[in-house]
């Protein structure tokens, strides 16, 4: 794979990028007749043509003869739509520049084993982080089996989520505040506890200037009290995620087989199933505790404002933390400032 080949790949990486295709991957597509670029494609959502698709039709019959540059392996099975590799196959491309296999394992090398088969050249790059930086919760789901989980909190120099008489708004500044939204519109659901709906009264939606993306789903994670039915969350059809014995006055019931408060690994695999890959949990601190403990958030981003509470409030996780011997070893991989604030990202 020369130069060439890098920026052209790279290209399909851009194209997959930004669409809201969960829970299928995003995956971008370039067709190269004799060094000139005939084509390009993306896959844009569910029951949508895939990028190789929308790419080949573009190309026409310039697609005969000609390469193709793919982010993700084509896909070999039946699925909504028909198999890639057939319409790849069947437009006479005669060489194929892969960005990653696919982890899937209905796919996972049988697209690449197909292509092959039939005679094609097929290289397998070796860009595979770039690759998989296209859409990493698609990636993470394949692996484990559970979406992406992203905790979010804000909180104070000093440590506190809220203070002690639970009060919050606002801890962040505008451009912190305007940052999480960022993140919003990034991930297919978002997830509270009860007690957040009942003291907030969260909307759970992306509210930046200009933005038309789609907007995530609303879960709400319930304990054995009623629900608020004035809540403005009911206007956005959440999902309510309880383990019996709740009524939502709007929503989607899912029933978690077990007592209490769900358990969230079973939760998140729940969701995972409905197609929900990329989560991010933005609940108080005895949900973002459960779900810590249970070891199903996969990374999260802290916001430290630049104030100080100057006593104890309530901690971003509730419980106690007995022994040293308790805390878990995180990696920062990101810290930036914004506003007057910083947000540290950790895995």
């Amino acid at each position: 794979m020369d130069l060439f080949d890098s920026a052209r790949l790279r290209r399909a990486f851009e194209l997959a990028a930004g669409h809201h295709t969960h829970p299928n991957p995003g995956v971008g597509a370039v067709v190269v007749k004799d060094d000139v670029v005939v084509a390009e494609g993306s896959h844009e959502g569910p029951g949508t043509d895939h990028a190789e698709v929308v790419a080949l039709a573009g190309a026409g019959d310039s697609a005969r003869g000609a390469e193709m540059y793919v982010s993700l392996e084509p896909c070999s099975h039946q699925g909504l739509t028909p198999p890639c590799v057939d319409a790849v196959l069947d437009a006479g491309i005669t060489r194929v520049v892969i960005g990653i296999e696919d982890p899937d394992s209905r796919v996972s090398g049988a697209g690449i084993a197909r292509l092959r088969e039939a005679g094609l050249e097929v290289v397998v790059s070796d860009l595979s982080g770039e690759a998989e930086a296209v859409d990493p919760a698609y990636f993470h789901h394949r692996r484990t089996g559970l979406p992406r989980v992203t905790a979010k909190f804000a909180m104070t120099l000093d440590g506190s989520v809220a203070a002690a008489d639970g009060t919050s708004r606002w801890i962040s500044s505008p451009e912190a505040r305007e940052d999480a939204h960022i993140l919003r519109s990034m991930v297919d659901a978002v997830v509270v506890g009860a007690g957040t709906l009942r003291v907030d009264d969260p909307r759970l939606d992306v509210r930046l200037e200009g933005y038309e993306g789609p907007q995530p789903r609303p879960v709400i994670i319930a304990g054995s009290g009623p629900l608020p039915p004035g809540s403005i969350i009911w206007e956005r059809n959440p999902v309510v995620v309880t383990t019996g014995g709740v009524s939502a006055p709007g929503g989607e019931l899912l029933e978690i087989a077990g007592d209490g408060a769900p358990d969230p690994a079973k939760v998140v695999a729940a969701l995972g199933e409905m197609g929900y890959l990329d989560i991010l949990v933005e609940g108080g601190p005895t949900l973002l505790a459960a779900w810590w403990s249970a070891g199903v958030i996969s990374r999260g981003f802290a916001y430290i404002a630049a104030r100080i509470g100057g006593g104890a409030g309530l901690p971003p996780l509730g419980g106690t933390f007995g022994n040293i011997d308790e805390a878990r070893a995180v990696e920062i991989f990101d810290v930036q400032s914004v506003g007057p604030d910083v947000r540290i990202g950790f895995q």
